[in-house]
């Protein structure tokens, strides 16, 4: 579920310089007194670019090294039986490629303009096709295309209007289930239909809300539904497709009654037989425990109460005997095997993969596993686990890392960090990942802030950390302050609503934590996206005293704004987790904590980047935000592309992204 449509480029590019000269006035956010000092404006392709100078040859030269790192993130088997379909990037976006075995070629399969979101591979080896899910410039209205893998040709089976995702195949490959916003713009409806007769799409539930497929029945007869409400509050129904009845899943304690107060995660998995439902929930616990419903008897048991972390996902083998799941454990990823033969549900570690963070579970023919795996300092590539080879790991892919030398690259070390608060009379500890140059200290650090906010810093690879660690000397730190998940559910609830700026107080004590140590020399400057893009904001008006500049990337500048301003279908979603701006209490502390409305009291160098085309975090929260730094006689870089989105997923605009960033903290953090 993740991108769609966007504005021509023309078009899209003259509103934005519209919006550059203070058009568009930014609801909610106080004119400024004076008007704003006037910055050079430059056009770059499909980026705006205002007050940034030229890049140095030097450092484009370099820096291209490391972003063209590339990675390998297994999407499928091919239906052919042909090896692995990847996702890799050799030009400017993402895409397709087939790899016939470890260490063979890649062969690219699809051309597309705008990277390919993902793929599912039609499960009868016999139709050698897969529907495509990609977008338009980032704006996320996911459309769907039918891949035909022999001709090398796409049909579009959606209508272009509303958003798609979560499609899952039939068995016998003949039909798709999935959810779409055609019907209203903001509900997600539970759709079936024929790619060969895409125009007898039929909605088959549609009960209001965030719903989304997550399994279809060997026997074509039921489908599992999942719907989102929150980070902790979530519900999973079996939908009878003939009677249109739903079943409850994970939801009964002992004595029969319903329990709502609990969240259920998104990968879950009818057994084989249709007899039951393998899920994961958070009932009894503060993490996910995979979990097993029988339907005759309703009956729940627990399967992994003694693992230390959130089970995330999990995969059903072809011949229903396997089932392989993954944990989260404090930030790391394991993969685990339950042989389930004779009801034993036995579990044990898969060992011989590398450790890191995990993406992608594929089962494939002769009970062959393919996993992805990257790490702080490892790239992600794919790796295949052969069941019918005692659990044999083998590399298939070899991601090239730009001519550099890997072991040059800089591994993260887990620490904990006093904050504010306490916890049994303790402070409370803050998880985050330091990476350290290898050069003599002490170095300046860079504060990288994630999204979400109920998103996760795990030790994924990032040529542009390397890049300021290895050749900048600057150390690097991803905290995880409260509200990231993957610490059980108190944790990620305690900075909803009126409690937001405490994760806020979070960067305040890391800040302090900071100064303590001697092999860092005091320059502190701030980094995020999205809702870290928020924290960024909210640090800078906090700290600047203390901080030497923030790099803010499709940031929130004021929730209020945000919330009237986001894709419909996203409102109540975010509204359950930052507040309803429609209650005049919750709105008047919004305005009072927007970043947008204490502009004056960031007093430091800021540089603003943002994607047109964002449906999450529209452009308007940017240009505001920039718009009243300028009027308070601040300083503020600002990079915008109208063929992007939340992020940049092209390559010419990562490759300046990074480029001005780098130049940013030569400038000021160096």
């Amino acid at each position: 579920m993740n991108l769609s449509r966007y504005w021509r480029h023309t078009v899209a590019l003259s509103f934005i310089l519209g919006l550059a000269l203070g058009a568009l006035p930014a609801p909610s956010v106080a004119a400024p007194s004076t008007p704003a000092p006037a910055v050079a404006r430059q056009v770059q392709g499909s980026l705006t670019i205002e007050g940034v100078p030229p890049i140095p040859s030097q450092l484009v030269e370099r820096l291209n090294q490391y972003s063209n790192v590339r990675s390998a993130v297994v999407g499928g088997w091919d239906p052919g039986d042909q090896g692995l379909l990847i996702y890799t990037r050799f030009g400017q976006t993402s895409q397709i490629h087939r790899v016939a075995g470890p260490g063979e070629y890649r062969q690219q399969l699809t051309y597309f303009e705008e990277p390919v979101h993902e793929i599912i591979v039609n499960p009868n080896p016999q139709k050698e096709e897969m529907i495509i899910l990609k977008d338009v410039g980032g704006d996320e209205n996911y459309q769907i295309f039918l891949w035909d893998l022999q001709k090398a040709t796409s049909k579009m089976l959606s209508d272009g209007q509303g958003r798609y995702g979560s499609v899952v195949w039939n068995k016998e490959g003949t039909k798709i289930a999935y959810q779409s916003t055609k019907r209203n713009g903001s509900d997600w409806d539970i759709w079936v239909m024929d790619p060969q007769n895409p125009q007898e799409a039929k909605i088959v539930y549609q009960p209001g809300g965030y719903w989304s497929v997550v399994d279809w029945s060997a026997d074509g007869q039921k489908l599992l539904l999942y719907k989102y409400i929150s980070i902790t509050k979530s519900e999973m129904v079996v939908l009878d497709l003939q009677s249109g009845q739903t079943l409850p899943v994970g939801v009964r304690d002992k004595k029969g009654e319903k329990d709502t107060t609990l969240a259920l995660g998104e990968s879950a998995r009818f057994r084989a037989d249709g007899r039951g439902v393998f899920f994961t929930t958070d009932r009894g616990s503060e993490f996910q425990r995979l979990a097993y419903e029988e339907f005759s008897t309703g009956k729940i048991s627990y399967l992994t109460e003694e693992l230390p972390g959130d089970v995330v996902a999990l995969q059903l083998s072809k011949d229903g005997q396997t089932l392989a799941f993954v944990t989260n454990e404090e930030g790391y990823n394991k993969l685990y095997l339950m042989d389930l033969r004779r009801g034993s549900c036995k579990y044990h570690l898969v060992e011989g993969l590398p450790a890191g963070v995990i993406y992608g579970l594929k089962f494939g023919p002769q009970n062959r596993l393919a996993v992805s795996v990257g790490s702080g300092n490892l790239p992600c590539d794919t790796y295949v686990v052969a069941l019918d080879q005692g659990e044999k790991v083998t590399r298939w892919t070899f991601s090239e890392i730009g001519g550099l030398d890997q072991s040059s690259f800089a591994s993260p070390k887990l620490i904990h960090y006093p904050t504010f608060d306490k916890v049994d009379g303790q402070p409370r500890q803050i998880p985050a990942f330091c990476y350290l140059p290898s050069t003599p200290g002490p170095h300046p650090i860079l504060i990288n802030i994630h999204g979400g906010p109920e998103s996760q810093y795990q030790p994924t690879f990032s040529s542009l950390i390397q890049y300021l660690v290895v050749e900048k000397g600057i150390a690097v730190i991803a905290p995880n302050v409260r509200g990231s998940h993957g610490y059980g559910k108190t944790y990620v609830s305690l900075d909803n609503g009126y409690l937001r700026e405490d994760s806020v107080k979070d960067i305040g004590a890391l800040i302090e934590w900071i100064k303590k140590q001697p092999q860092f020399n005091g320059r502190i400057a701030v980094m995020g996206g999205s809702y870290g893009g928020y924290m960024t904001l909210a640090s800078m008006v906090h700290y600047s005293d203390q901080l030497t500049c923030g790099i803010d990337n499709v940031g929130i500048s004021n929730f209020v704004t945000f919330l009237e301003n986001t894709n419909p279908n996203r409102q109540d979603l975010r509204r359950v987790e930052y507040g309803d701006e429609r209650d005049p209490k919750m709105r008047a502390f919004m305005e009072k904590i927007a970043p947008a409305n204490n502009a004056a009291k960031i007093t430091k160098p800021l540089y603003v980047v943002q994607g047109y085309n964002d449906p999450r975090v529209p452009v308007t929260e940017a240009e505001q935000m920039v718009r009243q730094i300028r009027a308070a006689g601040g300083q503020v870089w600002y990079c915008c592309a109208a063929d992007e989105g939340h992020g940049f997923a092209k390559k010419d605009n990562r490759d300046y992204y990074w480029q001005s960033v780098v130049m940013f903290l030569e400038e000021h953090l160096l």
